[in-house]
């Protein structure tokens, strides 16, 4: 399970911005990253959505290149092209053979610099958005997650929705989003990473020439660390068919000392088809077809919450045992056979993960903006077998209590009621 750091360099501009890459000579692709740490957390509540908004936009075009132009550069080297906004960062990036390095970064690197924010683009990308919240609340998944998100972190910015909302997506214009995007995407803000078939040199050389006339600017907005609220929130939705159950309790930063720890509770609560409350309320009771658990972390918070797609008639139940399972947490260590179990389950995702350029590229970045440094495989297989039965109970024992437990429902509720009682555990 090794990665060797020898193949992994480091090396900051002078004007803030950060080079990481990793040569992989046995591959033939590369697949490189610009990555802004600037995401929806750090929104006005009047611009909530701007950054995923700004995502979209840089691919309408740039001074050098129309939409189109930039689709079929890309295409005609076989090559991929995407993006992504989350809490808190932005990411463009590219994955194509190594020989098609240059022209793939200087795409890259002309629709972050250079994007026109023209004010057609902007009308027609405003509808695209808007059809975007559309789907989203179509989908009681995604809504129900949503809707226990921002009442978890009520009153503050991480709990707005990434993509914005219908009242703010409707009011974005070109000069804020200019003004926005002057703000953020400047280069003590950025991270370029890169792994595959490449050479360090070439790579600071490219990045150098396209950023490096940059001027770095001091952040003033102010970004405080979210507070939880343990809410129980219901929401009706007649013509769903099913009721969509959503608890959830604070969890450790993600660059926290026992974040494995987390881990490994997450993972045989509910991360998977052997997970304790997969077994019990899909396989046992049949209560259940979709039952799992997720950990959210962030780098000043945390949460962990299990979903449930229940009936209404067996809604109360899935709650309860959803409770009864965190109490058996609390009350009972993990057995030595299932402490494995779940550790060999996490390493084996790791390393099954990182196979690819554009994982491992995304790898560095995350660990840069995290941790400042590098672990490799080793060293993080070391702290997940250095977790303990009593470190895992610990932890459930520090989260798991009734006062803590946030809930979301969403369905058809009727006469459906939770309260308080029924977060015992």
């Amino acid at each position: 399970m090794t990665t060797d750091l020898r193949n992994v360099k480091k090396e900051p501009l002078a004007n803030g911005l950060t080079v990481i890459t990793e040569r992989m000579p046995y591959v033939r692709s590369v697949a490189i990253g610009i990555w802004v740490t600037a995401g929806s957390r750090q929104e006005p509540a009047e611009l909530n959505g701007i950054s995923h908004f700004i995502e979209h936009m840089v691919f309408k075009g740039t001074q050098h290149r129309t939409a189109e132009q930039i689709a079929r550069s890309v295409d005609q080297i076989g090559g991929q092209l995407d993006a992504f906004t989350s809490k808190e960062m932005i990411c463009f990036n590219a994955k194509v053979l190594d020989e098609h390095l240059p022209v793939a970064f200087d795409i890259l690197s002309d629709m972050v610099l250079n994007p026109l924010f023209a004010e057609a683009d902007i009308a027609k990308e405003r509808g695209v958005v808007l059809e975007e919240i559309k789907m989203d609340a179509d989908n009681p998944d995604y809504l129900v997650h949503e809707i226990f998100t921002q009442n978890f972190w009520r009153d503050h910015p991480i709990g707005k929705p990434v993509v914005g909302t219908r009242e703010t997506v409707r009011e974005f214009a070109r000069e804020p989003l200019l003004g926005y995007f002057r703000r953020c995407f400047v280069p003590n803000r950025m991270i370029i990473s890169a792994a595959g078939n490449l050479r360090h040199e070439a790579v600071v050389a490219l990045v150098e020439k396209a950023f490096g006339h940059l001027k770095p600017r001091k952040d003033s907005t102010p970004d405080p660390q979210p507070v939880p609220h343990a809410r129980i929130t219901t929401r009706s939705k007649r013509e769903l068919e099913q009721i969509h159950i959503c608890l959830g309790v604070p969890s450790y930063p993600l660059p926290h000392p026992r974040r494995f720890a987390c881990a490994i509770l997450q993972t045989l609560l509910g991360g998977g088809m052997s997970s304790r409350l997969f077994q019990k309320i899909r396989e046992r009771e049949g209560l259940a077809y979709a039952i799992f658990s997720d950990l959210n972390a962030f780098r000043d918070a945390g949460v962990l919450t299990v979903y449930a797609g229940t009936s209404r008639e067996n809604a109360l139940q899935v709650v309860r045992l959803i409770s009864a399972e965190f109490s058996d947490l609390k009350a009972n260590p993990v057995s030595d056979e299932e402490l494995r179990r779940v550790k060999d389950n996490l390493k084996g995702a790791m390393l099954l993960a990182l196979e690819s350029t554009s994982a491992r590229m995304a790898n560095w970045a995350r660990q840069e903006i995290y941790f400042g440094e590098f672990h490799t495989l080793d060293q993080i297989a070391r702290q997940v077998e250095a977790v303990s039965a009593a470190e895992v109970q610990e932890i459930a024992r520090e989260f798991f209590r009734p006062e803590l437990v946030a809930a979301t429902v969403l369905g058809n509720l009727d006469a459906f009621r939770l309260a308080r009682e029924h977060l015992e555990c």
